[in-house]
Parts: structure tokens; sequence; C-alpha cells
């Protein structure tokens, strides 16, 4: 049985991490984007997920000040409902909360009852709407917050 690994994400992580970002987003981060994130933004921190040293989810945040700002939780679609998204929030909370962040906020579809779902699961509250936030389709965003 193959064992679920949470880490911290790395820059050997960016080719997995954005494999994730194409298949996952309808206006996916690019590499280089990724790659300036995780290499010159003092305030971003990545989990990735791994089965058998595959990545194959991954969490991206910035800490800015005492709030953590989650910009993106990607699973495989290969590997959702396995509980990868779960682990690698508890794992990203945990880990924040020690490093001072009392509260984190995210912006979700406000489609996506599935991730609505999880981000409750976990504490968070839906707070404000974002009219027209995502540019592909000018869907709006749910934002969330837990304290």
């Amino acid at each position: 049985m193959k064992e679920l690994v949470i880490r911290k994400g790395r820059v050997e992580d960016l080719d997995g991490i954005a494999a994730l970002e194409q298949v996952c987003f309808a206006s996916p981060w690019s590499r280089e984007s990724l790659c300036r994130d995780m290499t010159e933004n003092q305030m971003a921190e990545y989990f990735v997920a791994e089965f058998d040293n595959e990545v194959v989810g991954y969490l991206g945040i910035w800490l800015v000040s005492e709030e953590g700002y989650i910009n993106n939780v990607a699973v495989s679609p290969f590997h959702r409902r396995q509980h990868v998204g779960s682990a690698l929030i508890e794992t990203m909370l945990e880990v924040t909360q020690e490093e001072g962040a009392g509260a984190h906020t995210l912006e979700v579809r406000a489609s996506n009852e599935a991730a609505k779902g999880l981000y409750k699961k976990f504490g968070f509250n839906e707070a404000a709407l974002r009219k027209g936030y995502y540019e592909d389709n000018g869907e709006d965003a749910i934002i969330m917050w837990r304290y």
C-alpha cells in the first residue's frame, strides 16, 4: 500500500507542481511564476503531498504578518477523495500556526461545493463575495476565513 507523505515543498518539486496547475485550474500559474514565488517570495510556503515520490497535491500559502493567505490547493484528479487535500490543509495549519499565523483566508469558486465543504471541515467560514473574480468565466469567488 502506498503511503501518503506531506512535506514542505522544494524547488525540485516545481515540475510536479506546475503539472498539477495545468490539470487542475482553468487559469494555471506558469512554471516561471511558481518558481519565482518559491525562490523570491519570502512570504511564500509550499506543501506537497506525495505517493511513491510522485507529487499528487500541493498547497501554496503566503504568510503576511499573522495571517496566512492560501493561494492554491491542488490535488491530482486521480487522487481526489483520498484525503490528500485534508492532509495538506491539516499539515499547513499546524505548521503555520506554530509560525504565528492566527488567521487564514482563501478564495474559492462559488460553484465548488466540494472545496467549500473541505474548508468548512477545518473551520473556514464564508465571509464575503468577490463578484466576477475568475477571469476564465467571470465566476464569483467566496472569501473564506478561519480564525
